[in-house]
């Protein structure tokens, strides 16, 4: 049996293996990424984002119970800050979720930024198409919590849980902008703070008017408060994740739309990651490293706009690149 066909079957070691591959950037990866992606397109995608310290993994968490309840199988991804020593995950995401690690049903895995804005990491799309394709029902992803950036997720999921808590200043604020792209649902977790009602009333008021802005006759995101450590409002989080997923199924154009927003972040994150990789493996064919272009750089020999033109220019005249000078030469 081969890798790929070990994978379809429910193989969580070999599962696992790959996962770590592509997070390595391991070039046979993608070979068996090509082979899992027609058995893609089965598993809801739900994606939790907000600000650090808002309860996302102890959401993420809490919901995973309730999928579990009914019988359901669930995998995570939880986006974690790189580490400034190893380049890793801090795995701080995982420690929260410690009561799932013997559940054969719940595949967990934590992955780093590495440098990666949005929210995401370059690998999540590709991990997520790997649990997909391995059979699992839902798939949670929790976003590394940066604040503003993580929209990403919205391009990534079916449906986005935004999450905030009260007495946050003016976070509601802040996210004006792409509040109404960003969430499908919204939750106010720590809800037995002060300012609770206040904050719902906020994100209320945004709702509406963006709904007044709009021309169709869309979704309108729900507002839910929990105590995610108490366990309160979970239930209502759940249901209302369902009514999303329901609301797409009874609504193909608008699936489609989500689906395609997936497809087109997929195509352009696989697009930069293949064409960076190539500009730098032509470029060490030539013998001219990235360090060699930094140094010129630092002597003030070129620029980095000028540099990425010369570049640029030799990749896009295949025929003329085995005659081209390495950059900032002349």
């Amino acid at each position: 049996m081969s890798i790929a066909e070990r994978i379809i079957s429910g193989d969580l070691r070999a599962a696992a293996r790959l996962l770590r591959d592509i997070d390595d950037q391991i070039a046979g990866a993608r070979d068996l990424l090509r082979a899992l992606y027609p058995h893609t397109g089965r598993a809801h995608v739900i994606g939790f984002t907000g600000s650090p310290g808002v309860g996302k993994s102890t959401l993420v968490d809490q919901i995973t119970a309730l999928f579990r309840r009914d019988g359901a199988s669930v995998g995570i991804l939880a986006v974690d800050p790189t580490s400034p020593f190893s380049g890793g995950a801090i795995l701080g995401d995982r420690i929260r979720m410690q009561r799932h690690f013997l559940d054969a049903g719940v595949f967990i895995r934590s992955l780093a930024t590495r440098g990666a804005f949005g929210g995401l990491t370059r690998s999540t799309n590709d991990m997520v198409n790997v649990l997909d394709a391995m059979g699992k029902d839902v798939i949670l992803v929790e976003t590394v919590g940066v604040g503003q950036d993580e929209v990403d997720i919205a391009s990534s999921a079916h449906t986005t849980v935004l999450v905030t808590v009260p007495g946050m200043g003016d976070e509601v604020q802040a996210l004006k902008a792409g509040i109404m792209e960003i969430g499908n649902i919204f939750v106010v977790n720590k809800a037995d703070r002060e300012g609770s009602r206040k904050t719902v009333r906020e994100l209320r008021n945004l709702i509406e008017l963006g709904l007044r802005r709009r021309e169709d006759n869309g979704w309108e995101p729900l507002i839910v408060e929990t105590e995610a450590i108490k366990g309160r409002g979970l239930e209502d989080l759940y249901h209302s994740i369902h009514r999303h997923r329901q609301y797409l199924f009874d609504h193909p154009e608008e699936l489609r739309e989500a689906l395609r927003k997936r497809a087109r972040n997929q195509l352009v994150e696989a697009l930069k990651d293949q064409a960076l990789r190539a500009i730098l493996e032509r470029l060490a064919s030539r013998a001219v490293s990235l360090d060699s272009l930094i140094e010129k750089i630092l002597a003030k020999e070129a620029d980095p706009y000028s540099l990425v033109n010369t570049i640029l220019a030799a990749e896009l005249r295949p025929e003329a690149t085995t005659q081209a000078q390495p950059p900032g030469s002349q």
